[in-house]
């Protein structure tokens, strides 16, 4: 087994030292930021970290394989999605469900809809692309702190079994709470309706990290090739892979990502370690009362406010939660710490910068109601007031060691981050008026992966389908076969680009299709354009293995090295 000084550095192992003797601590309030506390019930263990951060960053916990907690919670852009940034597949429609009608909202990409045989639904406003959430994401940095989570509270302190219902643990356990629900929601993490036990059995049948391309070398070797059963049975004691020990085990990960090394946590020891724009920034940020939902040292009240983003009916925000109409529009208050690394802004995104943050608040915010907070008003700040404002909102609040994703905060390279995401490119054959079939596919040609999925759509609704996939281009003409796919399917959906539909494939487990290339269209028979074919583009990928395959396969031993085969394979 490895041991505590191999697997955590020394500030690690400090963290759940003091987490430990912290757990029936109050809450922190002094200028000095302590470690989270844990609930009595969960303590920090190593193994439960471990096994935390493998499940956080595993894609395949996620029904299509290519969504882990860790997908939209990049740690060096501060815990949050940066995928929400000046990305067209990010934009939800926002409340009217009209796009570019205003009240877009910058979300983050999950799963295209889909069954729980793995075919592709389709989605109203996204198609057979992955959907995206209604509100932008908030970091995971520093939630241990909070005794709710998610903009609306909704992860409350009490941890309930998501299965039984029964109280796993009755207070303190905002994270545990909150991290189940993504890996269900069907736009997020899930197919539709997807239960626990679809969950359960993926990681009975998955490798931990199959599909990363790489990982820190200290949790590969803690993983060494074992299943999720023998990881769950060294954190929990038995190899029983349950709902409440997921959220148990990403919860006590999550303990570990906090920050308190940012120059503003010397400044507060008493350092002089702020520039005089900063300092005179601090104190405007004072001034304008900034301070009193942002406050000391988490930079949050934990508390609920309408700030005039939008009308308080386009999202109810904590209402939803409590049904007082006070609470319409409440949003729960972000910390303000590593904000720079955090853009866009507010629960939709609409804040490209600190700068157009400032500026909100300069004018008071956008929209009123009644219950909008008092302290959001004109601050009539001057333009060297705003310039110091924004100095103290950037490089002081940073913690650098989030910003260069060291310890604590490194993590594996994921799969959608690599080449191995299959592509699209070339030309095809237009039918009805006049489009070109779409082929879409993202998730995984993991060697033995059981549900690889290749989909079809803006095709003539009704009419025959055929997907040929084959070691070479199949071409512009429908061909007799196909190497890895000959698959026929009858579209669904009425008139011309209105059809849609999909296979889902059991890729082979023959180590010798590792990087090999393949190619793909769907072929569509197109009675409403003269009875000719239409064409998808060519689709590309190549198969890959497994990481800790590949890793067995460096030299004949676990090196724990990746440069050598993540150079070779697509």
């Amino acid at each position: 087994m490895t041991s505590v000084s191999t697997f955590f550095p020394k500030l690690w192992l400090s963290i759940v030292v003091l987490i430990t003797a912290l757990a029936l601590a109050p809450a922190v309030a002094s200028a000095q930021l302590l470690p989270p506390v844990a609930p009595a019930g969960n303590p920090v263990t190593e193994s439960k970290v471990r096994l935390g951060k493998v499940l956080f960053w595993d894609e395949q916990v996620s029904s299509t394989r290519t969504v882990s907690c860790g997908t939209c919670h990049i740690p060096t852009t501060g815990g949050d999605d940066p995928r929400s940034a000046d990305n067209p597949a990010a934009v939800h429609p926002g409340p009217d469900e009209i796009f570019a009608s205003g009240d877009d909202i910058l979300g983050s990409p999950g799963v295209p809809a889909s069954d729980d045989s793995g075919l592709y639904l389709l989605s109203t406003h996204f198609g057979l692309r992955d959907q995206v959430t209604a509100r932008r994401t908030v970091s995971t940095i520093n939630a241990g702190y909070s005794p709710t989570l998610f903009w609306d509270g909704r992860a409350g302190e009490q941890f309930l079994d998501p299965v039984t219902l029964e109280v796993v643990l009755n207070s303190g356990a905002a994270l545990e709470s909150q991290a189940v629900g993504p890996i269900v929601n069907d736009v997020e993490m899930g197919h539709l309706d997807r239960s626990w036990s679809d969950v359960i059995s993926r990681l009975e049948m998955s490798t931990p990290l199959a599909v990363a391309a790489d990982a820190p070398t200290a949790l590969l070797n803690w993983i060494a090739g074992r299943t999720y059963g023998d990881l769950f049975e060294e954190a929990f004691g038995t190899p029983e892979i349950s709902p409440a020990r997921i959220g148990m085990a990403i919860a006590t990960y999550e303990r570990l990502l906090f920050t308190n090394q940012a120059p503003f946590d010397e400044f507060l020891l008493g350092a002089d370690v702020l520039t005089p724009e900063e300092l005179a920034g601090r104190g405007v940020f004072t001034a304008s009362s900034c301070d009193r939902c942002h406050s000391l040292a988490i930079m949050t009240d934990h508390l609920f406010h309408y700030t005039g983003v939008r009308p308080p009916t386009d999202d109810v925000g904590r209402f939803e939660v409590t049904g007082d109409a006070d609470d319409m529009g409440r949003m729960r208050t972000p910390s303000l710490r590593n904000l720079e690394l955090r853009a866009p802004y507010m629960h939709n995104g609409q804040l490209a910068s600190i700068e157009e943050v400032v500026d909100f608040y300069n004018r008071g915010g956008d929209f009123d109601a009644p219950n909008k907070d008092s302290r959001v008003r004109e601050l009539f700040l001057t333009m060297e007031e705003r310039s110091n404002l924004i100095a103290f909102l950037g490089r002081p609040l940073t913690d650098p060691r989030l910003a260069a994703g060291q310890p604590p905060f490194d993590r594996p390279t994921l799969y959608t981050e690599s080449a191995r995401v299959p592509t699209v490119e070339g030309s095809g054959v237009a039918g009805s008026g006049g489009l070109v079939p779409e082929v879409v596919a993202v998730e995984p040609p993991l060697l033995g992966n059981p549900s690889f999925t290749v989909a079809v759509g803006g095709a003539l609704g009704g009419a025959n389908a055929l997907l040929v996939i084959d070691g070479t281009d199949p071409g512009l003409v429908t061909p007799s076969d196909g190497e890895l796919a000959f698959e026929s399917v009858v579209l669904q959906g009425v008139g011309v680009g209105q059809g849609f539909g999909s296979v889902s494939l059991a890729l082979p487990t023959d180590a010798s299709f590792i990087g090999r290339q393949w190619f793909g269209r769907w072929y569509v028979e197109d009675a409403g354009n003269g009875g000719t074919t239409a064409v998808s583009k060519l689709l590309r990928f190549g198969m890959f293995a497994s990481l800790s395959q590949n890793l067995l396969m460096v030299d004949g031993f676990e090196s724990g090295d990746t440069s050598e085969w993540s150079a070779s394979v697509p």
